[in-house]
């Protein structure tokens, strides 16, 4: 059987990094295994589901270097579900229920003063055919109800239903059914929620894996039941922990939390959002990954820890700055020349100052320092003045080699008695503006001595 996985977000806000994390293990299991990766959006929710999500679902999703081998939309879907309900309702296992919120509210506080679980306790099932026509006539509409097998022959009469799975990241898992009330599949109005389509859908696209965030655990119980109800073959289940901020806050759709579209707003590379999505919170070291190759050869769902992946936003600018350390200018061209850095300097220039940059756009700011001086003209003090422009006195006459720093600091060393800090800071001030920046040894060949002249104070 092809291994096949999806990612299936309700397209209602922009997917943060901690949707990304779903849809990453779900890309990479499918690379290892040659599989397939569907992308699916569950937008039953039609009143906040919006194409404008799913459109930059899908653009984050191929910034990050996922690309679905099929996409398609729950809406367009509807009568593949009916087609499933009239099937469970044929086999006596979904039913009609017509009690108001306020009712059943009611009714679970009932249940918790006699010490019973707050759980549906089947009262719709005992209605006579009369009580249910006058219920119809009152112009009541009825939501739709999953039975779930966890009874011998009374459904009044539940006693504990263990499913079991061996989850891809957890391990053995199990969920009583006892435990949960029969779940609601079709509202009053005829929609769907969440937990039908969903099952319909992988059954009908051969998913083999369901990989999602363990929020999904205990729903796994209902969805086991359901698949059998519908004579399916229930696939692999894995669920993997949870992103949250130091501070043990979720991300959420809504607000805007961490947002793809943000972080590359931002300038942070796809494989550092990656690398930290895939490995944070596993047995492996988070460190910057250059390719989804190489983070697929790291990739283990079951190194998964069951807790709560905890990470600082600023672990994204420290993998970043690991990345543009590293990146060929082969593979920076392009951009480089977008934001004005192109020429015959260019690729010496990213050499010398890749590895002083923590996003790719900082780049920029040397660019102008190389071609224009410092972008801001330093102030010294008078006797910091002279020795700079005594300094710049003594700079050696052309050709430069790749020894001039060498050759220039050594003149001014026996000329002032200066030497480390003293010498070096006020020097990097004039050609820079800066206190740190690329090796002023590399720097300096690059500038050329007319251009280091041009920055005598």
């Amino acid at each position: 059987m092809t291994v096949t996985v999806r990612f299936a977000p309700s397209p209602t806000g922009r997917i943060h990094i901690g949707n990304a994390r779903t849809a990453l293990f779900n890309w990479l299991f499918a690379q290892k295994h040659k599989g397939r990766f569907v992308q699916r959006f569950d937008d039953t929710d039609t009143l906040r589901s919006k194409q404008e999500y799913a459109d930059s679902i899908l653009y984050d999703l191929h910034w990050l270097g996922i690309f679905p081998d099929a996409t398609d939309y729950q809406s367009r879907r509807v009568h593949i579900y009916d087609a499933a309900v009239e099937r469970l309702k044929q086999a006596g296992v979904l039913y009609p229920c017509f009690e108001t919120p306020e009712e059943l509210d009611l009714r679970r506080k009932i249940r918790r003063t006699r010490g019973l679980p707050p759980v549906y306790g089947r009262e719709a099932l005992t209605l006579t055919a009369k009580q249910l026509a006058d219920l119809e006539a009152d112009g009541r509409r009825p939501h739709w109800r999953f039975l779930l097998p966890n009874f011998k022959s009374d459904p009044q009469e539940t006693e504990r239903t263990d499913i079991h799975w061996n989850d891809l990241v957890r391990g053995e898992e199990t969920v009583d059914l006892a435990s949960l009330s029969d779940p609601v599949l079709v509202r009053e109005d005829g929609t769907y929620l969440y937990t039908l389509p969903s099952v319909v859908d992988d059954i009908e696209m051969g998913i083999s894996h369901v990989i999602r965030g363990d929020d999904h655990v205990t729903n796994t119980g209902v969805q086991i039941a359901l698949f059998k109800a519908l004579g399916a073959e229930v696939p692999v289940f894995g669920h993997h922990n949870l992103l949250t901020t130091t501070t043990g806050e979720g991300l959420s759709k809504r607000t805007g939390s961490l947002s793809i579209e943000g972080l590359r707003s931002d300038g942070i590379e796809p494989m550092a959002v990656a690398s930290l999505a895939v490995l944070i919170g596993t047995s492996e070291n988070v460190q910057p990954m250059p390719d989804m190759s190489e983070l697929a050869a790291h990739f283990d769902p079951a190194a998964t820890s069951k807790s709560a992946a905890k990470f600082d936003p600023e672990e994204l600018v420290v993998l970043n700055r690991g990345l543009m350390h590293t990146l060929s200018f082969a593979n920076a061209r392009d951009r480089l020349a977008v934001l004005g850095v192109s020429g015959d300097q260019a690729e010496q220039f990213w050499n010398i100052v890749r590895g002083n940059l923590d996003r790719l756009s900082d780049a920029v700011s040397w660019w102008r320092i190389v071609q224009d001086g410092p972008l801001d003209k330093p102030e010294f003090e008078p006797e910091e003045l002279q020795f700079v422009r005594e300094a710049f006195d003594l700079l050696p006459e052309e050709p430069w080699t790749a020894t001039v720093w060498k050759d220039w600091t050594a003149r001014v060393k026996d000329a002032s008695g200066r030497k480390g800090k003293a010498l070096f800071l006020p020097l990097r001030l004039a050609l820079t503006g800066l206190v740190s920046g690329p090796e002023l040894a590399d720097l300096l060949p690059l500038l050329g001595r007319e251009g280091t002249l041009a920055r005598r104070p």
